[in-house]
């Protein structure tokens, strides 16, 4: 039986392609939702939209401080382990309910499989670092979406036979779910937007909006991006970035802010946007699968194969910068070549669970 473990909305996204994979197998698992960022209830609709079976348990934690939201994960994932003894726990990426989940399980000697395992920006100042260099070694089954993952393991002294390079499961995610987007959101027609004529930002590392500096930086050379080119610049607002936003009483001409919207929404708004501006790291993802430019606002990125391959550029949160980033990635042929699988990585994981257990 297998555990898996999602706490955040990018989770859910990325690890849709496993459970589907799960189901096609008729693998027996079960999903827990931890509610790191929202509760179950108000995530239910990812679900939905995704046609992903429901959670089994919810346990609802919530915001919080590193510590306290860690251990409250980590509490609630103790106690349903227990319960369920699976073989294996599976979670995704870099959050605290990674990291949490990855412990309760180890602690119980229940094997633990690390999906986007070996992603490094090298910054120990992002509790997403953290986060994810523990959970790879303390991890069993460490599923690497590319080379250069496998490298940063090896380097690590982390055992050749645990590391299983898969491809990434957002290009899955993209390809299964772009056609759903296309027959049924209208998002374009609503915010009356043209594809191709608009520009798409997202920010919400702690490292940007909760820096007075460098979120100013940022509305800054936004402003100076919309006087050079007067294309709008859509924002879907995340609820910490509002909060900073004005307390920090930011406002930006040509900017159209808008509430956070669904993954389908967003998928067909970076498909379609001109360039997109970001500090997440799925976005840059996304933007390299989806043919668009990306211009990274953060000094370093753990996803260094999209600067490889020249679909993204990283600018920091300088405003001249900013600008200097846009020029060059609108300069871009799109023909860049794909650095993150064939979409074809959620069967790799659950075909290596089986034949691993």
């Amino acid at each position: 039986m297998i555990s898996i473990v999602l706490g955040t909305r990018p989770e859910i996204i990325k690890m849709s392609p496993v459970i589907r994979a799960c189901e096609k197998q008729h693998i027996d698992f079960f999903i827990l939702h931890t509610g790191q960022h929202y509760s179950y209830e108000m995530d239910k609709i990812f679900f939905e939209e995704l046609r992903l079976p429901a959670a089994q348990y919810n346990l609802d934690t919530g915001s919080g401080l590193h510590a306290e939201q860690t251990g409250r994960i980590m509490t609630g994932v103790e106690t349903i382990l227990m319960k369920e003894e699976p073989d294996i726990i599976l979670v995704e990426g870099d959050t605290n309910t990674v990291l949490a989940s990855a412990l309760a399980a180890t602690k119980l000697g229940i094997k633990v499989g690390h999906v986007e395992a070996g992603l490094r920006s090298f910054d120990r100042n992002m509790p997403e670092e953290i986060n994810r260099v523990l959970t790879d070694h303390i991890s069993d089954y460490l599923f690497a979406p590319t080379d250069i993952a496998r490298q940063n393991l090896q380097k690590e002294g982390i055992a050749e036979d645990k590391i299983f390079v898969t491809g990434n499961t957002i290009v899955d995610a993209v390809y299964q779910n772009s056609e759903i987007a296309k027959k049924n959101t209208k998002v374009l027609e609503r915010l009356r937007l043209k594809k191709g004529e608009y520009f798409l930002i997202t920010a919400h590392r702690q490292e940007n909006v909760d820096v007075r500096d460098r979120f100013q930086g940022i509305a800054k050379g936004l402003e100076l991006v919309y006087n050079e080119f007067l294309i709008p610049i859509v924002f879907p607002i995340h609820p910490r970035t509002l909060k900073k936003m004005n307390e920090f009483n930011l406002r930006v001409k040509g900017v159209i802010p808008i509430d956070p919207v669904s993954f389908l929404d967003f998928l067909l708004l970076e498909a379609y946007a001109k360039l997109v501006l970001t500090d997440s790291g799925g976005v840059q993802e996304e933007t390299c699968i989806l043919k668009v430019p990306c211009v990274t606002l953060r000094d370093n990125t753990e996803r260094p194969e999209t600067i490889e391959v020249g679909s993204n550029v990283l600018v920091g949160t300088h405003p001249n910068d900013i600008v200097r980033g846009v020029k060059l990635m609108l300069e871009k042929e799109r023909i860049w070549r794909g650095p993150f699988g064939d979409g074809n990585a959620g069967m790799k994981v659950v075909d290596t669970l089986k034949k691993e257990l």
